[in-house]
C-alpha cells in the first residue's frame, strides 16, 4: 500500500512538472514563482490522494460486504443441493416401493392389459386390410391409438376403452356375416371416378355391375379389377347383385382379395404363348400343320372305308374305290396262273398302300420333333436367365422365376402338340392298315378261288 502510495505521489509531481513545464514555456517566469507553483501543485495532489485513498478504503469494505454476501449464498446453494441430493434419492426409493406396490395390487390386470394391448394391435392389422373397412371407414387409427394409449405406462386402459375394442371386434365378426349394398366411387377401368351400387358380400368380396372390386387400403379407394375372373364368376356376381331375396350362388375368394388379386399377375393363354418367343411360334404352327393333316387324312380314310364297305356288298368291281381296283384284276388276267395272279395282285394293292397311308408318316415325325422343339426352347430360354443372373446377380428371385418360366412355356408347348398328335398318328395308323388288311383278305381269296378252278 505505501509503495502505491509513493509511486502515485511521484507520478503526480511528475505530471506536475510537466504541466508547469508547458505552461511557462510560453511565458518568462522566475524561479521563485515556478518553486511557488510547484508547491502549490503539490499540495493540492495530496489533498486529492487522500481523498482517493479514502474512496478505496470505503470501497474496500463495500467488496469485502459483497464477498462475504457471495460466500454466504455459496453455503446455502450448497446446503440446499444438499438436502435436494437427499431428497432426490428418498424420492426414488419412495418412487421404487410404490413401483413394486403397483406391480402386485395390479397382478392379473396388467396381463389383461398386455393381452388388450396385443388384440387391439392385431385387430389393426386385420381391419387395415378388411374389405369391411371399404364402407365403414377409420377403424384401425381407433385400435392404432388405443394400442398405443395402452402401451404407454402412464396411462391404463379403462373400462370405455375395453368395451370399444370389444365392440369392435364384435362388429367385425358380425359384418362378415352379413351382406350389404351402398353407394360409393369406384374407379373403372379408364381410371375414372364413377358412383356405382357397390354389395359388400361379408369380409370377402365386393362387387358391382357383375365385376369383382378390390379395395386398396393405402389410399382408401375401390376399383375393378383389371382382369375378371372368368364367365362362370361375373355371371354368379351378375346374379347375386340382381336379386332380392331367396339364396343365390355366388362365388367368393375366402381370402378376401389376394386370389383375384393374383389374377392380374397371373399371365393368360394369349401372354403364356407369347412367353415361348419364336420357338413357341413354331411348335404351334408344326402342331396346326398336324391337325390339318390329321383331319385331311381321317376324313379320306372315312370316305375310302365307306367306298370299300359297299364295294364288299357289290359283286361288279367299280374304279373309285381301292378294293374295286384290285378286283378288277382278276377280270384282267383271266387265264394266268394263280402265281402270278398273285403277284398282280400284290402289285395292285401296292399301288393302292400309298394313297391310304399318306403324309402319316409325316404326323408321326411331327409327334417326335414337337416336344424336341420345346426342349430347345427351354435350353434357350435356361441360357438366357443365366446370363441374366451373372449381370444382375440372385437378389431377385422374380427375375429368375419369370425366366424360368418362360423357358418352361416352350417345353409345355411341345408337350401339348406332341400328346395330342401321338393319339391322332395312331388312330389314323390304324385305320388304314384295317383298310389294307381288307384288300389283302380279299387278295388272297381271289387267288384261293383262282387256285381252286387251277385244280
Amino acid at each position: 500500500m505505501s509503495f502505491l502510495k509513493s509511486f502515485s505521489r511521484k507520478a503526480l509531481l511528475v505530471s506536475s512538472m510537466a504541466l508547469s513545464a508547458s505552461a511557462f514555456a510560453n511565458e518568462a517566469m522566475d524561479l521563485d514563482a515556478l518553486l511557488k507553483t510547484l508547491e502549490s501543485g503539490q499540495a493540492a495532489q495530496t489533498q486529492q490522494n487522500k481523498q482517493r485513498e479514502a474512496e478505496f478504503r470505503s470501497r474496500e469494505d463495500q467488496q469485502v460486504r459483497m464477498l462475504n454476501a457471495l460466500v454466504s449464498d455459496r453455503n446455502n446453494q450448497l446446503n440446499r443441493s444438499e438436502r435436494m441430493e437427499t431428497q432426490f434419492e428418498e424420492n426414488e426409493i419412495k418412487l421404487g416401493n410404490l413401483s413394486d406396490t403397483l406391480s402386485k395390487r395390479m397382478g392379473s390386470l396388467k396381463e389383461l392389459f398386455g393381452v388388450l394391448q396385443q388384440a387391439s394391435g392385431d385387430a389393426s392389422s386385420k381391419f387395415r386390410t378388411s374389405v369391411v373397412s371399404a364402407e365403414i371407414q377409420n377403424r384401425s387409427d381407433v385400435m392404432d391409438e388405443m394400442a398405443k394409449k395402452m402401451g404407454s405406462t402412464s396411462k391404463l386402459a379403462s373400462i370405455e376403452d375395453i368395451e370399444k375394442v370389444w365392440f369392435e371386434l364384435q362388429r367385425e365378426m358380425t359384418e362378415q356375416g352379413k351382406v350389404t349394398r351402398y353407394s360409393t366411387d369406384v374407379i373403372v377401368a379408364g381410371g375414372e371416378k364413377v358412383n356405382k351400387e357397390v354389395m359388400r358380400v361379408g369380409a370377402f368380396n365386393l362387387i358391382a355391375d357383375g365385376k369383382y372390386l378390390t379395395f386398396n387400403q393405402e389410399t382408401n379407394t375401390i376399383s375393378e379389377l383389371t382382369r375378371q375372373p372368368v364367365s362362370r364368376f361375373q355371371q354368379s356376381a351378375a346374379d347375386l347383385q340382381g336379386a332380392s331375396s331367396g339364396n343365390v350362388d355366388f362365388a367368393l375368394d375366402p381370402t378376401g382379395g389376394s386370389i383375384l388379386g393374383l389374377l392380374v399377375q397371373a399371365p393368360n393363354r394369349k401372354e403364356q404363348v407369347e412367353q415361348g418367343g419364336v420357338v413357341g411360334y413354331v411348335i404351334l404352327a408344326v402342331g396346326a400343320l398336324a391337325l390339318l393333316i390329321a383331319l385331311e387324312r381321317f376324313a379320306s380314310l372315312m370316305l375310302i372305308g365307306a367306298k370299300i364297305k359297299r364295294q364288299l356288298k357289290s359283286d361288279v368291281a367299280k374304279d373309285d374305290n381301292p378294293l374295286g381296283r384290285v378286283m378288277k384284276v382278276k377280270d384282267q388276267y383271266p387265264d394266268v396262273a394263280y402265281d402270278t395272279l398273285e403277284l398282280k395282285l400284290s402289285e395292285a394293292i401296292l399301288r393302292e398302300m400309298p394313297k391310304i397311308t399318306r403324309n402319316l408318316t409325316l404326323i408321326k415325325i411331327i409327334s417326335v420333333v414337337a416336344p424336341l422343339l420345346g426342349l430347345l426352347g427351354t435350353v434357350t430360354g435356361m441360357i438366357n436367365t443365366f446370363q441374366a443372373i451373372t449381370l444382375f446377380g440372385t437378389g431377385d428371385p422374380k427375375l429368375m422365376a419369370g425366366g424360368i418360366s418362360t423357358a418352361l412355356v416352350t417345353t409345355v408347348l411341345g408337350l401339348v402338340v406332341a400328346i395330342p398328335t401321338v393319339f391322332l398318328y395312331t388312330v389314323l395308323n390304324t385305320r388304314s392298315r384295317n383298310l389294307l388288311l381288307i384288300l389283302q383278305e380279299q387278295s388272297a381269296g381271289i387267288i384261293a378261288e383262282r387256285s381252286e378252278k387251277g385244280a
